[in-house]
């Protein structure tokens, strides 16, 4: 019985589909074109437009070449099944129930064919287009003058051509299998191959297209062997618990990807020759598709495991050596390892030497203000409108101030959008009014004025320097124009619309000394000029805001400011680099530049050990004014670029910092050759404050905590790894104690330099094992390593801390800190190499629980040697000092150090007090015992004349001892702050 065709659209119906298709193609079209002539808008203000044109056209390149090639692949393969079809179909159930589907082919086949194709194409296109990096490294790629240890070749081909190849050859395999399903369904519907019926199954026609298609495929996984060979030299050694290929890799799995190949191209040879030249049916083609099979589970897989289990495994420190080496040596050279210099350092030292106290290399360069703690404080004395902000963490930079270099804890008085009040968040207001943030908040990182910074520069006028004081008198770090348009505080929404008409100023620049507000007009180059109806009706659809048309704050005079957090803007204009998380500002002729560290990447460097970026950089700083780094798998990294950001008008300019990079080579060859400015372009004065970039330092930290050990042996057991510390105040969270930057000098260093250090404790363990750093010297990165002897008895960071804050004169006074209402936060623990000894600091800050409040430091914590036996709590650093001084001279006296109380008598029981020294006792107790009672009463001005009291208390204990005993060393307890629980007061002043 003949069946029915199908049904056919009604006319409506097909209008309808036809119109809504057209709806959808219009708003998708207009979409892209808007963002398109958008972003060529924002480039040429930015002067990239190479960036722009090369990727725009090397997408569409790609999309059309790999589109048009797919798509004509599927087109011929399908045309030719149908060519190749029967003129005659024996009669069956089976092509009758297919008759009603030729029916509907037929009479447009072309156009189904052609549906087809375009379909497949435009899914693979738009997969191509996105492999657009890869296409580029492959076209401009060159050598690294550095040869695999296997095969003998150029490392370039790994980075810059493997990528390519292996995408080429699976997008070879998904053609192939599709042409090949799409011919065989073609076959199938118009009879050339059946499931019923008597005679053969299959036309000779179909037959040898099918099979050649085949032997297409099967030839492809030859060239799969042949690249999967130099693959092999990336993959995880599951042996070694490294990358690259182990001994069974190579003695075994490599010659059995040389086999497989050959197979591969002689069952191709076979299954084409059998299916249609000597044999004509599919049982020995399919015989040879089988052993091919069996070959690869035999040759490939139980023969490698066989070598691994029972020849590799038994001696596999010795068979693994030579490929453990491998990685080692290959790891080193990929992450910018080679050339660390380690050097042993003893620290034997454990009694605080007399030098200590006349330092000028280390200790007047000790670092106090943590840049995530005082945020706060900057934010409440330096903000003076709401809508100001500096954001959680601040920025360590150096400066060269009355002829002194120092460290300096600088931020960016921004404008945070979310803490415009509901008044002010309005379209006029947030746009055009409320545009620009204003100064550089610096001060120095080792001066402290009553608790608080001592702030040099950022200042809004004079009303901004009414801070006890605590300001200098002018501006030491001067910037010449000091208005921030484009920071970190800046999403993706936060676009400024400038420039007025007449003379009118109508941005919000700062409040005035008389408590009034000065306005201004924007004046820089930056933005995307707003001087036709075209560009404000492109804009107004952008944003999907009316504004841009109807409002008359938008004129012909006005400006577009858009992308405006400064490491957004660099990744756009240098799409192909991987960014730093924590850019920061420096002051650099007279101009505030944002400075953010650019990384060129590779992931296919043989050998080497491959990390993922965020996993290997995320701490306890990461998402507290740090970014977080994408998951990215890489095997090789360089600091190559290093870009800057103008905070007024938006310039964005890329200096080329490693001319060695062939990566970086690579790139700027692809967009012109001068998109990266040479190293030699690089003005001096921003030079200086180049730093050693945290995120890089963080990987390079982490692996040579493995790859410091270059033996293949002692690498393959293990024991002499090291770890990141934890937290030290608080190490149950899990979090990675961060690096910090330090102004210092360490031993065999010339002199102070400015640098970011970590300390790394052994595997397992929490003593100290060594200290890194990462520095420039003359313009040129430079590792450090201070290796502690395996058997040390310095503490580790997380050691240190818990001996210092559970000392028994120490943990009272800082209980007494940590009242019912405030709070102790520690600042960063430093460790810093001195006298053959370690010296650790760490500042105290008390944070009331009042709203608004913020942390004032009130003492210092120091220890030296083993981290127990020599502790101070002071006032300052000064004090401190000098109490671990007194300390190692009565220790070199004979006297024993202290160890938390009165030193005891030879019975083992301590002395009793007399005279006045037990009267000095007395009061201490007694003062000790109505802080107490004051504390529980909650009377705050009680409580505050209480501590003052024991505060007089403490000090006269302390006169009284060193009266009876003049030998004997000052308590290190210093005074606790005589806050009451609602509000710390601040602490004694300065030290320098």
């Amino acid at each position: 019985m003949r069946s029915s065709p199908l049904p056919r659209m009604s006319r409506r119906g097909r209008v309808t589909i036809g119109v809504l298709i057209g709806v959808f193609v219009f708003f998708t079209l207009l979409g892209w074109g808007v963002n398109a002539w958008t972003d060529w808008l924002w480039f040429d203000e930015v002067r990239y437009t190479q960036v722009f044109t090369g990727v725009l056209a090397t997408r569409l390149l790609l999309f059309l070449l790999v589109g048009l090639g797919m798509a004509a692949v599927i087109a011929v393969n399908l045309w030719l099944a149908h060519r190749l079809r029967p003129r005659t179909r024996p009669h069956s159930l089976e092509q009758a129930t297919l008759e009603r589907y030729r029916m509907l082919l037929s009479p447009r086949l072309g156009t189904w064919i052609a549906l087809a194709s375009a379909v497949i194409g435009l899914f693979a296109g738009l997969s191509a287009q996105s492999r657009w990096s890869q296409w580029l490294l492959f076209r401009n790629g060159g050598n690294f003058g550095v040869k695999d240890p296997q095969f003998g070749v150029d490392v370039g081909f790994y980075v810059f051509q493997l990528p390519f190849l292996r995408y080429l050859l699976g997008v070879g395999f998904t053609a192939v299998v599709l042409a090949l399903l799409g011919a065989l369904a073609v076959h199938y519907i118009f009879g050339g191959v059946r499931l019923q019926g008597v005679g053969d199954r299959m036309t000779n026609g179909a037959r040898a297209h099918l099979s050649t298609l085949v032997a297409v495929f099967v030839l492809l996984k030859a060239l799969a062997y042949v690249l999967d060979q130099r693959a092999m030299l990336l993959e995880y050694n599951e042996g070694a618990k490294l990358y690259g290929a182990g001994y069974a890799d190579v003695n075994a799995l490599l010659p059995a990807k040389e086999i497989l190949a050959y197979i591969s191209i002689v069952v191709a040879i076979a299954i084409i020759v059998f299916s249609n030249a000597v044999m004509r049916n599919l049982v020995w083609p399919g015989i040879a598709l089988a052993l091919l099979g069996v070959s690869a589970v035999a040759i490939g897989g139980i023969y490698p495991w066989a070598v691994q289990t029972f020849e590799v495994k038994p001696s596999a420190r010795d068979k693994e050596a030579p490929y453990i080496q491998r990685s080692i040596e290959a790891t080193r050279a990929a992450y910018g390892l080679s050339g660390t210099k380690s050097t042993g350092y003893a620290a034997n030292n454990l009694t605080p030497p007399a030098s200590l106290a006349t330092d000028t290399s280390v200790v007047s360069n000790v670092r106090l203000l943590d840049p995530q703690l005082v945020s706060e404080t900057y934010t409440q004395l330096q903000q003076v409108r709401g809508f100001y902000d500096f954001g959680p963490k601040l920025d360590i930079d150096r400066y060269t101030v009355g002829g002194k270099t120092a460290d300096y804890v600088v931020g960016v008085r921004e404008i945070n959008y979310n803490e415009l009040t509901t008044q002010q968040n309005n379209w006029i207001n947030r746009h055009t009014v409320y545009t620009h943030g204003y100064g550089l908040v610096g001060a120095p990182a080792n001066q402290i004025c009553n608790g608080q910074p001592y702030f040099v520069s950022g200042f809004l006028g004079e009303s901004a320097k009414e801070t006890a004081g605590c300001s200098s008198s002018s501006e030491q770090i001067p910037a010449q124009q000091p208005r921030i348009y484009y920071g970190e505080r800046m999403e993706a929404d936060d676009y400024a619309i400038v420039g007025q008409t007449g003379d009118r100023n109508v941005e919000f620049d700062r409040p005035t000394s008389t408590g009034g507000e000065q306005y201004y007009t924007y004046s820089g180059d930056g933005g995307v000029k707003l001087d036709s109806f075209t560009r404000r009706l492109l804009y107004a659809v952008k944003e999907q805001e009316s504004n841009f048309l109807l409002s008359e704050a938008v004129n012909d005079n006005s400006k577009l400011l858009y992308v405006r957090n400064p490491r957004d803007r660099v990744e756009k204009v240098a799409p192909f680099l991987t960014l730093d998380g924590d850019p920061y500002p420096a002051v650099v002729n007279g101009r505030i530049q944002w400075i953010v560290d650019g990384y060129t990447t590779a992931a296919t460097y043989p050998y080497a050990e491959r990390v993922n970026l965020q996993a290997e950089t995320t701490d306890e700083l990461t998402g507290r004014g740090t970014f977080q780094l994408a998951r990215e798998n890489v095997n090789y990294i360089r600091n190559s670029v290093k870009a800057t950001v103008d905070a007024y008008d938006g310039t964005v300019r890329l200096y080329q910092f490693d001319d060695t990079d062939p990566v970086l080579k690579a790139w700027n060859k692809a967009f012109g050759g001068d998109l990266v400015l040479p190293k030699s372009a690089i003005p001096a004065e921003l030079a200086e404050h180049f730093r050693y970039p945290a995120d890089l330092f963080k990987v390079q930290r982490n692996l040579l905590a493995r790859f410091h050990v270059t033996d293949p042996g002692d690498f393959y057991s293990g024991q002499d790894f090291w770890q990141v510390p934890n937290v030290p105040d608080a190490p149950d969270s899990g979090q990675k104690q961060p690096p910090y930057y330090l102004f210092t000098q360490f031993p065999g260093q010339e002199g102070p330099r400015f640098q970011l250090t970590s300390a790394v404790t052994p595997n397992g363990r929490q003593n100290l094992a060594a200290l890194m750093s990462g520095s420039y010297v003359d313009g040129q990165p430079r590792l450090e390593v201070l290796e502690l002897p395996d058997q040390t008895r310095t503490a580790g960071p997380v050691q240190v801390h818990q001996q210092m804050t559970n000392n028994g004169e120490i943990r009272p006074q800082l209980n007494l800190l940590s009242s019912g209402q405030a709070q102790v936060q520690y600042g960063n623990l430093l460790s810093l190499p001195f006298g053959d000894g370690m010296l650790y600091v760490e500042p105290v800050y008390v944070k009331s629980n009042n709203q608004d409040a913020f942390p004032s430091l009130q003492k210092v914590l120091l220890s030296y040697g083993d981290g127990a036996s020599y502790v101070a709590l002071a006032n300052n650093l000064g004090d401190g000092i000098k109490q671990l001084v007194e300390q190692g001279k009565r220790a070199g006296q004979g006297a024993p150090p202290p160890t938390g109380g009165t030193p005891p008598s030879a019975g083992g029981t301590p002395p009793a007090l007399t005279g006045a020294l037990a009267d000095a006792a007395g009061k201490v107790q007694s003062a000790i015992a109505e802080v107490k009672a004051a504390q529980a009463s909650g009377d705050f001005e009680r409580y505050g004349r209480a501590l003052k009291t024991l505060d007089e208390a403490m000090t006269a204990f302390q006169e009284a001892q060193a009266g009876a005993n003049p030998s004997a060393a000052p308590s290190p307890s210093g005074s606790p702050s005589a806050s009451p629980p609602g509000s710390p007061s601040p602490a004694p002043t300065p030290n320098g």
